[in-house]
C-alpha cells in the first residue's frame, strides 16, 4: 500500500472516530446489573400520549417518536395508569425499524397476582411487544405480590429488567427497604432541581446497590419553567453545550452519578429534539452542579 493511500485511510478513520464538536458525543449511561448502555434522555408518556385514538392528536405524536429515535433516544416509559398511552405508543412504534431502536418500559398498577398478570399481558398487547424491556411496579402498588411475578417473568424471559417506581419523597423509606432486598434492576423516582430530596440517601443507596435510576417529573410538571420565566441562562451554560432551560434542567439531573435516564414528556417534536440534545456533549462535574443549583435558586 503506497504512502498516499495509507495517509488517506488514516485521515478517514480519524474523521470517523473524532467528533466534529463537543456536542456531537451522545451521553450513554450503564445499567449496573447488566452493563447495557442507554442514552441519558428518554421520553415519558403521562398525559401527553393519552389521546384515545384521536387522529388529529396522533400525527404530532408520531412525529415526536420519530424525532426522538432519530435524535438517538431509546427509553419510552408508559403505564396502564396513563389512559390510552400504552396503546398509542404501540400503534405509533409499529412501523418497520422504529420498534427495534427503542427500549420499551411500562408498569403494573393494580392489586392481586392474577389481576397483575392480566394487566401486564394487556400491556404487552397494547404496546405490541413480545418481550418488555422493563416492567416496573407502579407507585409500589401491591409491590410484594408483583415482585414475585416479575421475578418469574424475568426467568421466563418475558421481561428483561424489573423495577419499582414512585413520585413522592414520602415513599423513600419504603423504597430504601425494598432496594436492600437486591431484587430490582431499576428504580424510577422524582428528581429535579425542584425536588432534590432523593440526593440525601436514596440515590447514594441505589448507586451502592448497583440499581439503575430513572428520573420522573424532571421539570416538576412545568413548575421549573415557571420559576425561571423571563430569566436568562447564565453565560457559563454555553460551556456545557446548554442552549435552553430544558437542557439546563436535564443535564443537571443526568450528571448525577447514580442517574441512568430522565424521562421528560412532550407532545411537540421541537421540544423532544431540544430535550434529547441535553444528552449530548459535556455534563457538569460536581462543582458545576453546585453552581447550577445556586444560580437556579437565585433567580
Amino acid at each position: 500500500m503506497d504512502r498516499r493511500r495509507r495517509a488517506l485511510i488514516a485521515a478517514l478513520a480519524a474523521a470517523t472516530v473524532a467528533p466534529a464538536r463537543a456536542d456531537s458525543r451522545i451521553v450513554l449511561k450503564r445499567i449496573p446489573s447488566s452493563g447495557e448502555e442507554l442514552p441519558a434522555i428518554g421520553i415519558g408518556t403521562w398525559q401527553t400520549f393519552d389521546v384515545r385514538g384521536d387522529p388529529a392528536a396522533l400525527s404530532p405524536l408520531r412525529e415526536v417518536l420519530e424525532a426522538f429515535a432519530e435524535a438517538g433516544g431509546r427509553v419510552v416509559d408508559s403505564s396502564p395508569m396513563y389512559g390510552a398511552a400504552e396503546s398509542v405508543v404501540g400503534e405509533l412504534t409499529a412501523g418497520p425499524g422504529l420498534r427495534d431502536r427503542l427500549f420499551m418500559a411500562t408498569k403494573v398498577w393494580t392489586h392481586g397476582r392474577e389481576q397483575g398478570i392480566r394487566q401486564m399481558e394487556e400491556s404487552f398487547r397494547r404496546m405490541r411487544v413480545e418481550r418488555m424491556d422493563l416492567m416496573q411496579v407502579h407507585n409500589l402498588a401491591d409491590v410484594e405480590t408483583h415482585t414475585r411475578t416479575l421475578k418469574e417473568m424475568k426467568e421466563k424471559k418475558r421481561i428483561r429488567y424489573m423495577g419499582i417506581t414512585h413520585y413522592t419523597a414520602s415513599a423513600y423509606r419504603e423504597i430504601e427497604r425494598l432496594l436492600k432486598t437486591r431484587q430490582y434492576d431499576f428504580l424510577q423516582i422524582n428528581y429535579s432541581l425542584g425536588e432534590r430530596e432523593a440526593e440525601k440517601t436514596l440515590l447514594p443507596l441505589a448507586r451502592d446497590l448497583k440499581v439503575a435510576v430513572i428520573a420522573n417529573r424532571p421539570f416538576q410538571e412545568g413548575a421549573l419553567f415557571s420559576h425561571v420565566k423571563g430569566k436568562p441562562l447564565p453565560a457559563w451554560a454555553a460551556e456545557l453545550d446548554i442552549r435552553s432551560w430544558a437542557q439546563y434542567f436535564l443535564k443537571w439531573i443526568v450528571s448525577h452519578p447514580a442517574l441512568t435516564c430522565a424521562i421528560p414528556a412532550t407532545a411537540r417534536a421541537e421540544h423532544i429534539r431540544d430535550n434529547v440534545a441535553a444528552g449530548f456533549g459535556a455534563l457538569p462535574d460536581p462543582g458545576m452542579r453546585k453552581k447550577m443549583v445556586e444560580y437556579f435558586d437565585s433567580v
